[in-house]
């Protein structure tokens, strides 16, 4: 014996293969976003990487530069303590004091001031320009802390050339420990315009140079008014300062961009350096993709959806057809009535009931009496309208969800009745009758009252060990009976005793 399986009908259900159509293609896109953000996440750790290779280049570049700066510096004040030098000629105290680092492209003026401010000795000119620098911020922070070492001011602009500077600065010690002045050099700006205008960061890429309070030293692109702006008080420079290096995803007080940040400390200066990529521009290659991607795998999803929903639409249509058929083989094609199929089906079920302790069972068969003139004289046409009309009127006769009404023949009807007695059932015979009496049939000038039927009518009740077959046969004996005692009557079956009695008796007398 072959066994079902148990999930064939999940698998059949045209909903099943909607949600999974539909499951199917949200998996997909899932998949492709997390697939997505990974490509995503690939695109920012490229931009960091690049982000900090451009700061290991550039700091490099600052650290040595200024090393070498310093040590200028410090071959001044170290030199000044050279025996000799206070009482050497001005041609050759610059020779001694200033070397040829002074000379760089990018260096702007290196001179030494005394205890006053005045400039002393001027690696740019003999006799020493005039001028008096006790004002600069520089001179006074020497001047108060005499541990200070090299000291990177605030950029500045000239008072010599009108260019804008990088302040450097070394205080200079008398004998006694006392304040002897300043070893002071700068830096044109333009070094660092130079040094990051070699480096590409996109349309809203910028590089910035702080000092440690906040003071923007340069920036690239460059804009003069950005130059000396402090930023100690955003939540951006307070990331700077919290790690000696990092990264970070932050938007510019200055112009609202959105950027990824790279920064680090410059060696031992007090100097930060970040490169701040948009991450508009980081994700833009990226977005591409993305549209790409995102677009194809829409358009494969659509098509899986719509896919589904039409084979769930031709299940389901399918389903509904199936229904149909399985309906039609169960039903009467001209009177809509159930067939002799589902007559025989239910009768089966209802005497299996009948057996569990059920009330009685009760049959009626109604068959339209001299049928076959109708045919003859009017045609089968004719006829049928009569079988659908007195399939109309029988079926008025019941009401209960239960009762069957069929057609098991020609002109032959059925009316299974369960839980009913035979009092009842003879009450639904007289409402065949009544219903029947205004049955007529137009077309064909056939009047109400005109066609009648015979009615018999059998009874199982719980001492009958009969069956189905014996139930229908005593029905149709009292229906035969009904014809013989001159139509348009019922008559009802003798108990299955009595009409064994019965028989046997007139087997006796034969």
């Amino acid at each position: 014996m072959i066994r079902p399986v148990p999930n064939a009908r999940w698998i059949r259900s045209a909903r099943t293969w909607i949600v999974l159509g539909v499951l199917a293609p949200v998996g997909m896109l899932v998949v492709s976003g997390l697939m997505l953000l990974d490509l995503r996440k690939d695109a920012y750790d490229k931009a960091d990487q690049t982000s900090r290779n451009l700061l290991q280049v550039i700091e490099r570049d600052i650290d040595r530069n200024f090393e070498i700066f310093d040590l200028s510096l410090k071959a001044i004040v170290d030199n000044l303590k050279a025996p000799g030098v206070a009482s050497a000629t001005p041609e050759l105290q610059q020779l001694i004091l200033f070397d040829r680092a002074a000379t760089a492209q990018d260096m702007g003026i290196m001179f030494v001031l005394d205890e006053r401010g005045e400039v002393v000795i001027d690696e740019g000119a003999l006799p020493p320009r005039k001028g008096n620098y006790a004002d600069r911020e520089y001179f006074r922070v020497h001047k108060a802390r005499p541990d200070l070492g090299l000291y990177i001011g605030r950029p500045l602009v000239s008072r010599l050339t009108g260019e804008r500077m990088l302040p450097f600065s070394r205080r200079i010690s008398k004998a006694d420990g006392s304040f002897g002045g300043v070893a002071y050099g700068s830096l044109k700006l333009t070094y660092f315009s130079r040094l990051f205008d070699r480096l590409g960061l996109g349309q809203d890429g910028a590089i910035n140079l702080y000092l440690r309070d906040g003071t923007r030293i340069m920036r690239q692109p460059f804009r003069e008014a950005d130059i000396g702006a402090n930023i100690a008080n955003t939540l951006n420079f307070e990331r700077f300062v919290s790690a000696r290096s990092g990264s970070f995803i932050g938007t510019s007080v200055r112009d609202k961009v959105e950027r990824h940040y790279a920064f680090t400390q410059v060696g031992d200066l007090p100097l930060i350096l970040n490169v701040a990529l948009s991450t508009r521009e980081i994700e833009a290659e990226w977005r591409e993709k993305a549209l790409v991607i995102g677009a194809i795998v829409l358009a494969l999803c659509g098509l899986t959806i719509a896919l589904s929903l039409l084979f769930g639409r031709e299940l389901r249509r399918r389903g509904a057809l199936e229904v149909e058929l399985s309906r039609l083989s169960l039903t009467d094609a001209l009177t809509g009535l159930a067939n002799r199929r589902r007559f025989e089906e239910t009768v089966e079920r209802a005497w299996q009931d009948r057996r569990r302790g059920a009330d009685a069972l009760s049959l009626l068969i109604v068959d339209a009496d001299h049928f076959k003139r109708y045919n003859d004289r009017y045609g089968h046409a004719v006829g049928d309208e009569v079988l659908k009309g007195l399939a109309r009127s029988i079926a008025t006769s019941v009401h209960r969800p239960i009762d069957l009404v069929a057609r098991v023949g020609g002109e032959e009807f059925a009316l299974l009745l369960p839980d009913t007695d035979q009092e009842g059932a003879l009450r639904v015979a007289g409402k065949v009758h009544d219903a029947l009496r205004s049955l007529a049939v137009t077309s064909a000038g056939i009047e109400a009252g005109t066609i009648t039927v015979s009615i018999g009518l059998a009874v199982s009740a719980g001492s009958d060990d009969g069956d189905p077959e014996s139930l229908y046969r005593r029905a149709d004996a009292a229906l035969y009976a009904a014809k013989a005692a001159g139509r348009n009557q019922t008559k009802c079956a003798l108990a299955l005793e009595e009409h064994l009695s019965e028989r046997m008796l007139r087997l006796v007398r034969g």
